[in-house]
């Protein structure tokens, strides 16, 4: 019997690497329905790619950017050096001109596909088409020259989550900081309930005492479209999320982990007088975040908040503190305005818009 000629195409052996669900899914999908190639593995993180990458060798990669622990170039670099395979990056990162895009054909991307920023759902199964022709072109590309060593017995921790990650300059990952004390619990609650639904991440530090800020989410839970609760250790700071520090023994810092903002909920000592503190909470912003954060600083007894403002103004974030007409207690803006953390003085109902706007640039 004559094998078939479908029968006898050799698929082209596809891992796609992505930290959505959805994008994992929307892409398996579309690649799926040609022929020539075959999705034999999906992959969250590094990790979990460098396992598959070993085991299976698959024949092209599709890689986001925008992964926890390491980015998706600092994961390209390692791995092309190791086990070089043609790559095609899959990222809302990479549109025609910008650094990341340059650095990741640097690094020995073959091609790159920009991921819709908004409308993934309608607008990625359109890109599947472009994305098949680019596979398959990757394919056909040797990237050997790729490798620098030869690992004998290579170790998927290469990529542990502990080891330093590329300096990501662009993410599409915002974040909304708001700090406030004595009469912020009100004005939080006049405000929450104006941020869209889809607006960034929102980190908030209240001046509260322990047991209160689990109330207080419920609260602002009830009254916001946006998700709200009270931080834990490792969360996401994420499109649609209010996070609130918790009342008690530790601060709420931002960290970077790749492409993605995290919280670390660290013990110490009073800031500026209060744990949780504000100048903490801005100042980890202006460290990791830099030009993604918008802040304001509202209503409030002290100068808490204030130095660490005018650190994320300092590292191009954008910044803004309640008018003395609206605040109960015109301690903390007045003190920010006082250094220049703050670029503007608002009224309290005006400041959400705005810094909607300011991540949205």
């Amino acid at each position: 019997m004559v094998a078939s000629s479908k029968s006898l195409i050799k698929k082209i052996r596809v891992l796609v690497v992505d930290d959505s669900a959805l994008a994992r899914k929307l892409i398996t999908a579309g690649l799926s329905m040609d022929p020539h190639i075959e999705v034999i593995a999906t992959a969250h993180d590094p990790n979990s790619a460098w396992n598959v990458l070993i085991k299976e060798r698959p024949d092209v990669i599709t890689l986001d950017v925008e992964m926890p622990g390491i980015d998706g170039v600092t994961f390209l670099k390692k791995y092309m050096a190791e086990r070089p395979t043609p790559t095609v990056m899959v990222s809302a990162l990479t549109e025609r001109g910008t650094k990341i895009t340059l650095d990741a054909l640097e690094a020995g991307a073959i091609d790159i596909v920009t991921k819709p920023k908004v409308g993934v759902v309608d607008g990625l199964p359109l890109l599947m088409g472009d994305l098949c022709e680019r596979v398959k072109a990757a394919a056909r590309v040797n990237v050997q020259r790729f490798a620098l060593r030869r690992s004998a017995d290579p170790k998927p921790q290469i990529f542990a989550s502990h080891c330093r990650p590329y300096a990501l300059h662009e993410t599409t990952d915002r974040v909304i900081a708001i700090g406030a004390s004595a009469g912020g619990v009100a004005a939080i609650a006049r405000i929450i309930p104006l941020f869209s639904p889809a607006a960034p991440g929102i980190v908030i530090v209240q001046h509260m005492p322990a047991g209160f800020t689990t109330s207080f989410a419920e609260r602002l839970k009830k009254l916001s479209a946006m998700q709200v609760k009270e931080a834990s250790d490792g969360d996401r700071v994420r499109q649609g999320l209010v996070l609130l520090a918790p009342g008690g023994e530790r601060h709420m810092e931002i960290r970077r982990s790749g492409g993605n903002y995290r919280v670390a909920l660290v013990k110490g000592r009073n800031v500026s007088g209060h744990c949780p503190s504000v100048n903490v909470l801005f100042r980890s912003l202006a460290s990791c975040a830099e030009g993604n954060v918008a802040a304001a600083l509202l209503t409030g007894m002290g100068d808490d908040g204030a130095e660490g403002l005018l650190a994320i103004r300092r590292a191009g974030g954008s910044t803004f503190a309640q008018d003395e007409q609206t605040s109960v207690v015109f301690g903390m803006p007045a003190a920010a305005w006082a250094i220049g953390a703050a670029e503007e003085l608002l009224p309290l109902e005006t400041i959400p818009m705005r810094l909607m706007k300011e991540v949205g640039r």
